[in-house]
């Protein structure tokens, strides 16, 4: 056996083209295609600006409430009828929800493709909502939160979202809600929600052969009926990155393990710096060769893996590293993270591990961006984004041409170590003292 020693160098890039985007005004909405020639499945994909973050204070989590309600029936035919008018189609529908949209699609043949949309356009304008249906979807999505948030995990990220943003703010508290808030909503809360966001036009996200695909008939079924016009998106949010480390201790009594999150503010999605942004968060911690990895877990051995990046959407952003360590090692992790993040603002990165990160972000969207699916999705971040059409096509290039100067820059300026918030949630009688001994920042301990 031969034990190989130096890692394998990155290959080229595969080379990849966007397909050409196609936009147009049909029936009082947004039509945005991508024609696949060839492709005999095509996906349609409603998005509505109906995001999480719409929703108002203490009524966290309608969106997803709202979203299994889609299933439970339209006005035109019970759960039973809808379920097997959309499963003759050799389809289903799938729902999508995050801060800054609601998504709705359907995958089918092409030739179905009429048929789907129709029956997707029933659902999203005309749910049954019976009572009876939205309460018992409204207690299975709070039980589900309530299993959920007995791992560790949920806790320590509602604590880091809420001192980033702040808990009064709707984008300071779970996309999803929490067991408490999905557990308070009330059968009216789900109908005025979308009585206010899912009547709206929206835009009709399609990919696929469009030489076999009507558009115009696809728009006029899935906007039929529907007003209001766009609402007001607004603009980015400006979050203060804090002056000083702050430390939040949420206690898990007998935990063997903590779970750690550390994090702070960063920019908006459309924001220049996004690539190089990328580039900087993939070789700090957004890969298997990332610094943090390396040095966590293969240096020290305190976790079976570590991951730091930059997450952003329309109107905030943020950079996160999340891990979990044995409850013994807690202290010195953190230790060490903070320390390879700060490594990295002030000292940039390598042209060896820039190469690594830009080979293997480019070469992802040859992997990536091939099915209808994946396409459509990639048409919705133009929208939501405000991006232009050939943003997808460019990325590639901007990618592969970012060099060290560029990518060190964004990392200096966007990565903040002196200000990080980090949460520990574990067994706060034994780590409490060594934490308070490490001086890492201001304790505070979670409600």
């Amino acid at each position: 056996m031969t034990l190989i020693a130096d890692r394998p160098g990155p290959g080229a890039a595969r080379p990849y083209r966007f397909p050409p985007v196609v936009r147009r005004a049909v029936a009082g909405g947004q039509v945005v295609a991508a024609h696949l020639p060839g492709q005999n499945l095509a996906v349609a994909l409603l998005l509505l600006d109906a995001g999480a973050a719409r929703e108002r204070a203490g009524k966290e989590g309608l969106g997803g409430v709202l979203a299994k309600a889609l299933e439970e029936g339209t006005a035109q035919r019970d759960a039973t009828a809808y379920a097997l008018a959309i499963e003759a189609l050799g389809t289903e529908l799938v729902t999508g929800l995050d801060w800054d949209s609601f998504q709705v699609s359907v995958q089918v043949p092409v030739d179905r493709l009429t048929a789907a949309v129709q029956l997707l356009a029933e659902a999203v304008r005309t749910p049954r909502l019976d009572p009876a249906d939205v309460r018992r979807v409204r207690d299975d999505e709070a039980n589900a939160l309530r299993m959920d948030w007995a791992n560790p995990g949920p806790r320590a990220d509602a604590a880091l979202r809420a001192d980033l943003f702040g808990a009064d703010n709707r984008w300071g508290r779970p996309m999803y809600g929490d067991p408490e808030s999905v557990a308070g909503l009330d059968v009216e809360d789900v109908t005025v929600f979308h009585s206010e966001w899912f009547l709206r036009p929206g835009t009709l996200i399609v990919a696929g052969d469009l030489d076999r695909i009507d558009l115009d008939a696809l728009a006029a079924a899935v906007f039929a009926g529907t007003g209001g016009g766009p609402a007001d998106r607004g603009g980015p949010i400006e979050v203060p990155v804090r002056a000083g480390r702050r430390v939040i201790l949420v206690d898990r009594p007998g935990s063997v393990q903590s779970t750690l999150r550390l994090g702070h503010p960063s920019p908006h999605r459309a924001h220049p710096d996004h690539v190089p942004m990328t580039l900087a968060g993939t070789v700090l911690g957004g890969a298997f060769t990332s610094r943090l990895n390396h040095l966590i877990r293969e240096v020290h051995g305190y976790t079976y893996g570590i991951r730091g990046d930059f997450a952003s959407s329309r109107r905030f952003g943020r950079f996160a590293v999340s891990s979990g360590v044995q409850t013994a090692v807690t202290v010195p992790a953190l230790v060490e993270a903070v320390g390879e993040i700060a490594r990295t603002q002030a000292g940039g990165v390598t042209e060896d591990e820039l190469a690594v990160a830009r080979s293997w972000r480019a070469g992802q969207l040859s992997v990536e961006l091939q099915s209808p699916r994946a396409i459509a999705s990639a048409l919705t971040t133009l929208v939501v984004h405000d991006l232009p059409d050939d943003y997808h096509a460019r990325l590639r290039e901007e990618l592969l041409a970012a060099d060290v100067d560029q990518v060190s820059a964004a990392a200096g300026a966007h990565l903040h170590p002196e200000a990080l918030t980090l949460v520990i949630e574990g067994d706060a009688a034994i780590i409490r003292d060594e934490l308070t001994a490490a001086n890492l920042g201001e304790m505070i301990d979670h409600p």
